[in-house]
């Protein structure tokens, strides 16, 4: 895993209206900044297996769900089949107790119930974070929160 470093926001946005979320694949870090500035955010993530399952670009936070159900993708049924069809919400809901909802269907950011995960390219596509972060980048973020992943 490569070693975390803070990017200044100006580098990938440009403006925090809303706030801003960056998520890079590379040294596998979330960082948050609000839309003031007043407060920012490091913490570390899981990233998506392989470059296949990896979108990068802008999107933006479009919903935030507490108590998340979950559902696998298409892809995701026909590589595990075994997988039930529907999670509902609850401890083994593979999102955890809070999800934010991206632009991009199917994608989120959302607590990695394995956090032996964090740190590795684990997800298939999810940016996963520890379940306490992605309790407080939950408070955070707003939906509208502009995000980019690269």
């Amino acid at each position: 895993m490569a070693s975390f470093k803070a990017d200044p926001w100006q580098e990938h946005f440009e403006n925090l209206r809303h706030g801003a979320i960056l998520c890079d694949i590379n040294t596998r870090a979330v960082q948050y900044w609000s839309e003031d500035e007043s407060i920012y955010k490091l913490y570390p993530s899981s990233v998506p297996l392989s470059e296949d399952l990896t979108r990068r670009g802008y999107t933006e936070v479009v919903r935030k769900v507490e108590g998340p159900s979950w559902s696998p993708t298409p892809a995701m049924k026909q590589r595990n089949p075994e997988w039930p069809d529907y999670w509902p919400p609850g401890p083994d809901n593979p999102l955890g107790t809070h999800a934010l909802y991206l632009s991009w269907q199917y994608y989120r950011v959302h607590r990695t119930g394995d956090t032996r995960k964090i740190g590795r390219q684990s997800s298939n596509g999810c940016i996963g974070l520890y379940n306490e972060h992605i309790a407080e980048l939950f408070a955070l973020a707003e939906v509208g929160t502009q995000v980019r992943i690269f």
